[in-house]
């Protein structure tokens, strides 16, 4: 306790000094939780964001060289197969799309099945979604976004209005919840017609694209591997010369995990050079203030102080610094993350664990590069001390 009460008047006697050496702790205190906060902040994003994209997702792409055996009879023939829970190709254009006086030219137009919906993980605002019937009878109905219809109707509650495309007229049979963007880009500018429709209406007669989803996390190799095993026997089958390819987006996600991960590994190593950069900073404070209390060393010897207690000294005071500088250095970056958010567009938030050991890494730079300043003042003897000039 007296240790750190001298430490505390030694820091205040020179608040200048004292400051300065804080500062390169409370930068490299900042730059690691900041940008270790950015990193883990980015990395949530783009995993929510692929998440976005569907449930359990798998797709596969076909190259069709001579003749395609993929057809919606065949699908559902792949939707019993063991851990599939979903099955459902796609057909898409872009297009403008009218209503009344108003024209809409961004439109995102898919062709697609029933359960489509539950595979991407949609839910419906209002109305519902596309039917057997429908793609039965390719009926002219489709399933909007909410930036559709908001931009054609003027409100959300489009349920039963019409609009034109090619000049064809769909009536809006359901409106989807509010999507969001993601990689793929908006999911609040689609249009969902009957798939058999769309074939018609784009001119892309078969199958290039599907999506699978598997009924739990747990069984996407699962899945992975029965559509391997079906696509295999259909195309060997057929004779044909189709080719196929799946992507699995758990796959995907582990490896963008680890990639982001080691990103965020990286930069706080970088920022915690700035953190050794402090550390010397506090040496040669320490090493300049054993120099100038020479002669104070000397008469605290002289008096019956230990080398344990001079030791002791100059170690706290240093420890106060790397700490008073490290918190100082925290709560800044709980600053600077509110002013950054804002900036970056994305939320980050700071980890307690990193946060904590970030005043625990500075609280080590401050032993360890007290050490030997310590060591010093506490191996000088009292006799040529007490001579000091």
């Amino acid at each position: 306790m007296q240790a750190l009460i001298m430490a505390l008047k030694s820091i205040s006697g020179n608040k200048m000094r004292s400051f300065l050496t804080m500062l390169g702790i409370i930068i490299g205190v900042m730059a690691i939780v900041v940008l270790i906060a950015i990193g883990q902040g980015a990395n949530a994003g783009v995993v929510s964001n692929i998440e976005q994209m569907g449930t359990n997702l798998l797709t596969i792409n076909l190259s069709q060289r001579r003749s395609n055996p993929v057809t919606l009879e065949k699908l559902q023939g792949l939707s019993q197969e063991a851990g599939i829970a979903h099955v459902a190709p796609t057909a898409s254009s872009r297009g403008s799309l009218k209503a009344g006086l108003i024209t809409y030219d961004d439109a995102s137009l898919i062709g697609t099945v029933p359960g489509y919906d539950s595979i991407r993980n949609w839910s419906l605002r209002s109305g519902r979604f596309i039917t057997q019937p429908d793609l039965d009878n390719r009926s002219f109905v489709a399933v909007v976004g909410q930036e559709v219809a908001v931009e054609l109707f003027g409100s959300v509650n489009a349920l039963g209005q019409s609009f034109s495309f090619q000049g064809y007229s769909f009536q809006v049979v359901g409106v989807l919840d509010e999507i969001g963007s993601s990689m793929a880009g908006s999911g609040d500018n689609i249009v969902i017609i009957p798939f058999t429709l769309a074939e018609r209406l784009f001119g892309a007669k078969g199958i290039s694209t599907f999506y699978v989803s598997a009924q739990s996390a747990d069984l996407v190799s699962t899945a992975e591997a029965s559509v391997t095993a079906y696509m295999d026997r259909l195309i060997s089958a057929a004779s044909s010369s189709t080719t196929y390819s799946i992507y699995n987006q758990s796959a995907m996600l582990e490896s963008l995990n680890s990639v982001t991960n080691t990103l965020t590994l990286m930069l706080g190593g970088i920022a915690g050079i700035s953190l050794l950069v402090g550390g010397i900073g506090i040496m040669n404070i320490m090493l300049v203030s054993v120099s100038e209390r020479t002669r104070e060393i000397g008469i605290r010897k002289a008096i019956g102080a230990s080398r344990r207690n001079i030791l002791s000294q100059f170690l706290i005071e240093s420890l106060v610094v790397s700490l008073l500088g490290g918190l100082i250095g925290l709560a800044l970056s709980f600053l600077l993350v509110d002013l950054l958010m804002p900036i970056l567009q994305m939320t980050i938030t700071v980890s307690p664990v990193i946060a904590a050991a970030a005043v625990a890494f500075s609280m080590i730079i401050g032993v360890v590069f007290g050490l030997y300043p310590a060591n010093k003042a506490s191996a000088l003897r009292p006799i040529e001390a007490l001579r000091f000039e």
